[in-house]
């Protein structure tokens, strides 16, 4: 049985390992790129402070913070008086957005490793709860909402967002599909939640709802990609995208090259005057937890 296969059949357990493990590996290119990520997602950050409704004195948690950007803008918006809690599976990103938020100057932040899925502070003890792009890697994403519900105090809001359909994010869905098609198999590992697990924007709803928010709404939110070449696309998403690295990072250097080239034909259609530009699309999803 491949490792793949015997992850799939050990339950949600061995996947949380598995993905924090794969989270752990791409840490440090997600610091190397932090500010990168920060500019590209500028416009989807401050989508998702707006409808967090942040005052002074409030008392934040930033799930699956990645190198921290979003919850360290969040972290002037409820100052004076209020703390933002910067956290992440991986224990590296935790470090890597502390370090970030330190270099800022930024002192009403605190960071701390924590699973969605399994929320390690008490009930009612945040005013709002937000997620930039990390909901769609949880194993049981049902069960990290109603924990999101849970540490929410009443009337608080949460607030995420995932990457929409894979038709509206070719930026990602081309380099998985032409990873796929060089290995004769998914990009991601079989039960592994991927990238458009949560595309679905009824579904995401539906997730809210059933976990017990009221006002649930879902937006869409454009989110797209501009890089000076094809090989700037597809080393950079590649080194960030978790379930993507590793499957690469085995392959040999003609294998890469090929994959590399195939992604260049398919990306003819994106190919602009002064590099790549590829369209990119988040749902952002809101809710608040009754009074």
């Amino acid at each position: 049985m491949s490792r793949s296969s015997a992850l799939e059949a050990a339950g949600p357990a061995a996947l949380r390992a598995a993905m924090r493990e794969m989270w752990e590996a791409v840490a440090p290119a997600w610091g190397v790129h932090a500010d990168y990520i920060d500019a590209r997602a500028a416009g989807l950050t401050a989508a998702l402070l707006e409808a967090s409704a942040l005052c002074p004195g409030q008392r934040v948690l930033e799930l699956a913070c990645g190198a921290g950007g979003a919850g360290i803008a969040a972290a002037a918006l409820v100052a004076p008086g209020g703390e933002v809690v910067l956290s992440d599976v991986s224990e590296q990103m935790v470090a890597i957005a502390a370090a970030r938020a330190s270099a800022r100057g930024v002192t009403n932040v605190r960071a701390k490793r924590l699973d969605a899925e399994d929320i390690d502070e008490p009930d009612d003890s945040f005013d709002a709860v937000f997620c930039r792009e990390g909901l769609m890697f949880a194993v049981a994403p049902a069960r990290a909402v109603a924990d999101i519900h849970r540490v929410l105090r009443p009337g608080g809001r949460a607030v995420v967002t995932v990457w929409g359909p894979p038709a509206g994010n070719p930026w990602m869905r081309l380099v998985f599909e032409t990873l796929a098609a060089e290995l004769g198999a998914p990009a991601a590992p079989p039960g592994m939640p991927g990238p458009f697990s949560l595309s679905d924007a009824d579904g995401l709803a539906a997730l809210f709802t059933s976990a017990g928010f009221a006002g649930v709404a879902v937006h869409e939110h454009p989110v797209g990609l501009r890089s000076p070449s094809v090989d700037d696309w597809f080393s950079r998403t590649v080194e960030l995208a978790g379930p993507l690295a590793k499957k690469l990072a085995g392959l040999p250097a003609e294998r890469r090259e090929a994959v590399r080239d195939r992604l260049a034909e398919r990306a003819q259609p994106y190919i602009a005057p002064d590099g790549v530009v590829l369209p990119g699309l988040s749902l952002l999803a809101t809710g608040q937890k009754p009074a």
